[in-house]
């Protein structure tokens, strides 16, 4: 049995994300980044989910899928950091789209195919 371990790469924690935004979605949650580093790693770890969550929105973009990434806020700013690729004047519809979604029912993607989704856009 694999598991998640510090020694990660940024494209596997993106799978682990994935499954985590996902479950919040479905349940119309919003997650801080810090509250998401908690749930992936056994303490606070800030500022290593930018790599890991843009794997995640690139892979949303190219598939035309709404922003999962955008469920993903500052405790302070209460929206998604800079460094995630969405409109800030639409966050608010686009978190919309994201409950909307039955993430459910589409195949969590491959830490492949986020690595590969992030490498087309960087």
């Amino acid at each position: 049995m694999r598991k998640f371990n510090p020694h990660s790469k940024n494209a596997d924690r993106a799978v682990q994300a994935w499954l985590i935004l996902v479950n919040a979605a479905m349940n119309r949650q919003t997650l801080t980044y810090e509250g998401l580093s908690e749930l992936m790693y056994p303490r606070k770890a800030a500022g290593v989910l930018d790599k890991i969550l843009g794997h995640i929105a690139f892979y949303c973009i190219d598939e035309e899928l709404p922003p999962l990434t955008s469920i993903v806020v500052g405790k302070k700013r209460g929206a998604p950091g800079r460094d995630i690729p969405i409109d800030l004047t639409q966050v608010d519809s686009e978190r919309e789209r994201v409950y909307k979604e039955n993430w459910f029912d589409i195949y969590p993607p491959t830490a492949d195919e986020l690595s590969a989704a992030h490498a087309r856009h960087k």
